[in-house]
């Protein structure tokens, strides 16, 4: 029988993974707020988002384990992953996400980017030389048919979003395949703060010769520094963060399940707030993009316990 504590545990590991789903994707209306009103424009954001935000989280780390902050910086060969990590995951990750919201909005670019759990399958479907299973087919058919339903509404004629959304839609979720896959060596031997941290303020670095952060661009007044904020904090080092916990306590594949609030979130306020026009078939690829998500989580799960047997 489960304790009490024991239990209170496990809700509020829910509760965080939800609250780290729901924060990724208010980040992301954010940041269409700030592009669409504030003349933001995206690469000097993400420049930003990623040193602030790298630097806060590598002193985190180092206030956690300081020896495992710089106990990387002594393996040439993690050094070279971390750098990789850094420009062709972090970078690439957050800026043809931001581009993608620029071009069209938060929550289409959300739910673009939320195909790339699809692409790191196919990866290890390649790598492991297997067949996919049926839940994985389903999954690949039900994430073509939410993309088109979501891109031309069910026409065959015409987009709904300009090819230039779709195309780095699509690129984010390559993105986000590289991203998930690149680093688990790396995650494996040092803390997920450390590798964040410093692929997020390395990235920021190596972006900034091309964004020119130094200077200020965009429509700043309270209500501009209020969202910039929040990407910083909310959307970036604290949904981290908390994240993170909730793995240790209600395990990877559960808080990656969870995780699937996040396009519901952005296109929830992304409507709300600032009036996005998502009708009955943007819901409706939404919901089978989710599906996608949930058959993939499932499979992924059903899978470690064979392999444990």
């Amino acid at each position: 029988m489960t304790s009490p504590a024991a239990t209170q545990k496990k809700v509020s590991g829910l509760i965080m993974a939800i609250a780290a789903a729901v924060f990724w994707g208010i980040s992301g209306t954010c940041a269409q707020f700030l592009f669409e009103q504030k003349e933001f424009d995206p690469a000097w954001l993400v420049c930003w988002r990623l040193i602030l935000g790298g630097l806060i989280l590598v002193v985190f780390s180092l206030t956690q384990k300081a020896h495992d902050t710089f106990r990387i910086w002594k393996k040439p060969m993690d050094t070279v992953k971390l750098l990789l990590f850094s420009i062709l995951g972090m970078v690439s990750v957050q800026f043809t996400y931001f581009y993608s919201i620029s071009l069209s909005n938060a929550a289409t670019a959300t739910i673009l980017q939320y195909t790339g759990p699809l692409l790191v399958v196919a990866f290890y479907a390649i790598k492991h030389r297997r067949w996919p299973i049926l839940a994985e087919y389903a999954s690949l058919a039900l994430a073509l048919v939410g993309t088109f339903l979501l891109v031309t509404h069910g026409s065959f004629d015409q987009l709904v979003i300009s090819e230039g959304a779709l195309l780095w839609g699509i690129l984010s979720a390559v993105a986000l395949a590289f991203y998930t896959i690149q680093p688990v060596g790396l995650l494996r031997t040092y803390s997920a703060a450390t590798i964040t941290g410093w692929g997020m303020l390395l990235g920021g670095l190596a972006f900034a010769p091309f964004t020119q952060p130094w200077e200020i661009q965009g429509i700043w007044d309270l209500e501009a520094m209020a969202a910039f904020t929040y990407i910083i904090l909310f959307g970036s080092v604290i949904a981290f963060y908390i994240f993170l916990t909730s793995v240790t306590i209600i395990g990877a594949t559960t808080a990656s399940l969870l995780c699937s609030v996040e396009p519901l979130a952005a296109a929830g306020v992304a409507v709300v707030w600032l009036g996005v026009n998502f009708g009955p078939m943007d819901w409706l690829g939404t919901l089978f993009i989710l599906i996608t998500i949930v058959l993939l989580t499932i499979s992924t799960k059903n899978e470690g316990q064979k392999s444990a047997a």
